[in-house]
């Protein structure tokens, strides 16, 4: 963030100075809201959580270096202390344990903080691009992040901190320095992603898809188009809305928005990604179309899903016995499916067999904690879940063996397949097979 007095902290967001020997110290840290990671010039956020409550961390806090804490009361050593109104919103997150709104308080002294900073660098040149949709928000933040990152410094969430905490503490991570800042924007209702462009406004802003995700909150896929179209309705009239043009609920986007519209897709669209390929180990290829000519271009990360979001719809009674006339290199691949307990992505083409080593394919599968299946004991700890244990089990992905010396003295080859830790990718040792084990070959 930019740097600060505790006094231009507060006029901000509207509280005041308590225990403050002098209100011309300057915030030179970034902003916390856990007390083990604040460090010197820092300002700490109290906040209430499901067990405790950030206030009681106060002190130790500013032990650690934060210059003050910014909470809704008074707490023995230098804060900002906010009003809190009484009102809070427990369909937000970050306020499930908000009992008597003092969370919301601080939650909004957060937002109009980041949105003061970010506006300012915004007036000196950051560049924020905002990036939404039902699916494939982390990857492609990710994605946009690496390519802007060797043309400026650039800021992005860690993960995906793209909640109502997590967008405001990225936001004031931005500095003079930082070109660009790139933030993933969720969402569990209408209002919520304009609630976030208002905390940190976007000049860019990426759809990607209208999904069915979080369904049972917004009621409709109508909605949920409704909720993620606030991202391209934020935009000035100088920015730039980036479309799927291959998801109709996104192409609908651009009569919402004074932006100028960029489409993207594997179809007709200002860029595309046409002739996509996909190699032995599921990475990409294509070449790229746009108005200033054509590129070939090879992902060097996996799935052809990196380039369209779109995901197909599900087949209809009527079309389920009609071939799909999309190509299958345009395809995602089919859908995963459960075996005991288990659920399992598709064996890629190319994958080994149970006795063949070959260099890892991105083949996944997750089981759940009361799956019959378990990892064999020198499974590494997983999560800090014991090795062994339903919790470490419920972690554990199976992927192909990427060499003989990986595997396990207890290789069962029947199985076809070997459990990997998430934690430890290249761990690979052999899981023991159930009756119909995951990832086996179909």
């Amino acid at each position: 963030m930019i740097e600060l007095t505790l006094r231009e902290v507060a006029e901000i967001v509207g509280g005041t100075l308590h225990d403050v020997p002098d209100p011309e110290v300057k915030v030179t840290g970034t902003v916390e809201f856990d007390s083990r990671d604040v460090g010197p010039g820092g300002l700490f956020l109290a906040l209430p959580g499901a067990r405790v409550d950030g206030h009681e961390f106060a002190a130790t806090a500013v032990r650690k270096g934060a210059v003050a804490v910014l909470g809704a009361r008074p707490v023995g050593v230098p804060a900002i202390v906010v009003p809190v109104s009484g009102e809070t919103d427990n369909r937000v997150m970050a306020l499930e344990n908000d009992a008597d709104g003092a969370g919301a308080a601080v939650l909004g002294a957060l937002g109009a903080l980041a949105a003061h900073c970010t506006k300012a660098l915004a007036a000196g040149g950051l560049t924020v691009v905002g990036v939404t949709g039902s699916a494939g928000k982390t990857s492609t933040k990710d994605l946009i992040a690496a390519v802007l990152r060797p043309l400026g410094e650039t800021v992005a969430p860690p993960g995906s901190f793209n909640n109502e905490i997590g967008h405001p503490w990225t936001a004031l991570r931005a500095t003079p320095s930082t070109r660009f800042l790139v933030l993933e924007m969720s969402a569990r209702g209408e209002g919520h992603i304009a609630a976030l462009a208002k905390v940190a406004p976007p000049r860019i802003g990426v759809e990607l898809n209208v999904g069915t995700a979080h369904l049972g909150e917004f009621g409709s896929r109508e909605a949920i188009a409704r909720a993620k179209g606030e991202l391209v309705e934020a935009l000035p009239a100088d920015g730039v809305a980036v479309l799927n043009a291959d998801d109709g609920a996104v192409a609908a986007m651009a009569s919402r928005t004074g932006a100028r519209v960029v489409f993207y897709g594997t179809g007709e669209a200002d860029v595309a990604a046409r002739d996509v390929r996909i190699d032995a180990h599921a990475r990409a290829s294509f070449t790229l179309r746009t108005p200033a000519g054509d590129a070939p271009v090879a992902l060097r990360c996996t799935a052809s899903t990196r380039c369209t979001t779109r995901w197909p719809p599900r087949p209809s009674a009527s079309s389920a016995a009609r071939p799909s006339r999309r190509s299958p290199t345009h395809s995602r691949p089919r859908a995963p499916r459960r075996r005991a307990g288990w659920t399992c992505s598709p064996r890629p083409t190319g994958s080994p067999s149970s006795t063949t080593p070959t260099t890892p394919i991105p083949t996944r599968c997750a089981q759940p904690c009361a799956a019959s299946c378990s990892c064999p004991s020198t499974a590494p700890t997983v999560r800090g879940c014991p090795a062994g244990s339903a919790a470490a089990r419920s972690q554990c992905s199976v992927r192909w063996a990427s060499s003989a010396t990986n595997r396990s003295s207890s290789t069962t080859g029947s199985a076809g397949s070997w459990c990997a830790s998430t934690s430890a990718p290249r761990s690979v040792w052999a899981l023991p097979a159930p009756s119909t084990p995951c990832g086996r070959a179909p």
